[in-house]
């Protein structure tokens, strides 16, 4: 396995891992597009176990059991952590060094997505996460 690497836009913090990711996908929910600014955000899923995270990392708690991680420099948007999932961090995808390496396998939260947004792929599409309901 490829190690991956990341970093925030000042490069204070950065991370890496050589485990492959648990899953990685493209989220469309309200809280994500708002907690990130953008119209739809990239996460590759990692386990905690082998994910090292090095740096000034500033954290908030955007919704009950849900922890939002950034730089404390320059607050880019590093990961999400939940106690739904809590053996894994869901790095943001746009944070890796080769973009190349982020490969979404499906879009979640797709009845979210803003009502402009036209993307043609066949990627599978959630109405909400996986396993909660299908596409």
């Amino acid at each position: 396995m490829t190690e991956k690497t990341g970093r925030c836009l000042c490069g204070a913090v950065t991370w890496r891992t050589g485990d492959a990711p648990n899953w990685a996908g493209i989220c469309h929910c309200h809280s994500c597009r708002k907690a990130n600014a953008a119209s739809m955000v990239g996460y590759i899923a990692f386990a905690n176990t082998g994910l090292k995270i090095t740096g000034p990392v500033a954290t908030f708690e955007s919704s009950s059991g849900t922890e939002r991680g950034f730089c404390a420099h320059c607050h880019t948007p590093l990961f999400y952590r939940s106690q739904r999932w809590p053996d894994e961090t869901h790095m943001m995808a746009a944070t890796l060094d080769d973009p190349a390496q982020f490969q979404p396998k499906a879009h979640f939260h797709w009845a979210e997505r803003e009502p402009w947004l036209i993307l043609d792929d066949d990627l599978p599409k959630y109405d909400a996460t996986a396993g909660d309901n299908d596409a």
